[in-house]
């Protein structure tokens, strides 16, 4: 009889085509040795996820167009510069020699020594709300012949009176009489620089009686011989006022345009899928708004010195924002998590320790200015030390902002997707640096914190350039990244199609799930090991 196998239920049967799972198992393991570089090729759980987000605009254009957005934007650019060049000078000048101010008499010495001293009395051109400040600038010329550099503090005394529509006198307030406010005075051969005597933040009259004294110039004057003094009124030129309203106007319509255009792009996703550069966008686009002020219009219409520093505070509130952007883009591309204590607080300290000692100087002086008008904040010392503190904060900006730069080409630029993010951002934020360093020196000159730079004799406004370019430059630059930043509708499905429609009841993962990831993905990284997979 033939034996009996004893059967208990189960059997083994070698597979079919042993040499072929040889092959696979060999390269599966080949795979897991690699497996180990992954987070060096694809984001990890820890990176922003490109692939959970709305689609950008960014990921499918092409060279082409990369080159036709920069040319369009360096074309709107140099458009603005074009009709700023073609505009008229920003400030208007009125010249008043010192000694016709005199008391005529037929002694010349008393002449000669009463320009040491004053008073000068002198009646300002006719002004209107668009001539917008006030500043009276003096220059001295000497008989020196010996070549040497004088230094030379002495103090001034202004009062200023305004002219009613009657033309009488109303006088404004007796503190605006001082003695003590100091200046400096430097001259180098025969040339000394100018000096602001007074500066007005608004004008409520037609005109003003502005009465000058000296005081310490005599010992000066006996040495040196004063040759000639020279006042000069200097304001706003009203044409450039007029351009400058409309075009504001003109950006402001933009940038609202665009900032409804972009929201509304982005209405049908949820916010958290948002990328992180969109929900940026959509926080510059309302500043970039405001930083062409709607309220403008306003400084014309109310005397009062309070829309001018709202106008000065959302300029500041933009470019603080646009600051803390460039910190937070290159930090945030590194990380999906980004709690406000860790992330965001170290760069609102920075930020915040350049932005708040500005405000406070221009906040303090444009109050003091309101009853002294002849205040000078850089005989304060104060003012040096807010100074320092400015560029300490400002050099630690740069170099925190170099190092995130750094680390984030170094840990994304051969990633999909990551390295075109950071070069378009990159290579557009360089433009602007340069264009707006370049701009900045050639408007305000290299000290930064110069608020009387157009009492600044040495530097001459032939147009209106400086103004269109910089508004242009910051206006373009927030609507360029709109449009590249904005979603790429094209390759992303449609949500309200296959939510809740029976004839899609075969798929078994949400919208969401499949565009933008499911929440167990997002905590692993995008190329994952063979034993990561499905384990059937």
């Amino acid at each position: 009889m033939p034996s009996t196998e004893t059967n208990l239920g189960y059997a083994y049967h070698l597979p079919a085509g042993g040499l072929t799972v040889k092959i696979r198992n060999a390269l599966s393991q080949f795979s897991d040795i690699f497996s180990e570089f992954d987070k060096y090729i694809a984001p990890a759980y820890h990176h922003d996820r490109c692939e959970r987000s709305v689609q950008m605009r960014l990921y499918s254009m092409h060279k082409r167009e990369f080159v036709m957005i920069f040319v369009l934007f360096f074309a709107c650019l140099g458009l603005t510069v074009f009709i700023g060049l073609a505009g008229p000078p920003i400030t208007s000048v009125k010249r008043i020699d010192a000694f016709s101010l005199l008391p005529d008499t037929n002694n010349s010495n008393d002449v000669k020594k009463a320009v040491a001293t004053g008073p000068f009395i002198m009646k300002t051109p006719k002004m209107s709300t668009y001539n917008q400040q006030l500043w009276v600038i003096a220059k001295l010329t000497t008989e020196n012949t010996d070549g040497e550099i004088i230094d030379k503090e002495f103090n001034i005394a202004v009062s200023l009176s305004g002219l009613s529509e009657e033309h009488k006198p109303v006088n404004l307030d007796s503190s605006y009489f001082h003695e003590n406010r100091s200046r400096e005075l430097h001259c180098e051969k025969q040339n000394c620089d100018e000096f602001t005597v007074m500066h007005l933040g608004y004008l409520a009259y037609t005109h003003y009686m502005v009465t000058i004294k000296f005081y310490n110039l005599e010992s000066f004057h006996a040495r040196y011989t004063i040759k000639q003094l020279l006042f000069y009124f200097k304001t706003y030129n009203p044409d450039f006022t007029e351009i400058e309203v409309w075009f504001r106007l003109i950006f402001l319509i933009a940038a609202f345009t665009i900032m409804c255009w972009f929201y509304n792009s982005l209405k049908k996703y949820p916010v958290h899928c948002w990328s992180f550069e969109q929900k940026w966008l959509a926080l510059l686009l309302p500043l970039c708004a405001s930083f062409n002020n709607p309220l403008f219009p306003a400084i014309f219409l109310i005397s009062s010195w309070i829309p001018g520093l709202l106008d000065a505070l959302l300029q500041a509130n933009f470019l603080g924002g646009l600051f803390l952007f460039w910190l937070s883009i290159y930090h945030g591309l590194r990380q999906n998590e980004r709690p406000f204590c860790t992330f965001y607080f170290p760069k609102l300290f920075i930020v915040s320790m350049m932005y708040f000692p500005i405000m406070v100087l221009s906040v303090w002086q444009k109050l003091i200015e309101l009853n002294d008008p002849a205040y000078d904040h850089t005989t304060e010392a104060n003012f040096y030390v807010v100074k320092a503190f400015f560029y300490i904060f400002g050099i630690i900006y740069l170099i925190y902002l170099g190092f995130l730069i750094l680390k984030a080409y170094t840990e994304l630029r051969s990633m999909p997707f990551f390295g075109l993010r950071l070069k378009f951002l990159t290579l557009l934020m360089l433009v602007v640096i340069i264009i707006g360093v370049t701009i900045t020196i050639s408007k305000f000159g290299v000290d930064v914190l110069e608020d009387n730079f157009v009492a600044q004799l040495g530097t001459h406004y032939d147009n209106s350039s400086e103004f269109m370019s910089f508004y242009g430059l910051l206006n373009f630059y927030v609507y360029t990244m709109a449009y590249v930043y904005s979603p790429n509708n094209k390759n992303i499905h449609d949500m309200s199609i296959t939510k809740d429609n029976p004839a899609f009841s075969m798929i078994n993962d949400s919208d969401e799930d499949v565009i933008y990831g499911s929440d167990e993905e997002s905590r692993r990284p995008l190329n994952r090991g063979h034993n990561d997979d499905d384990s059937d």
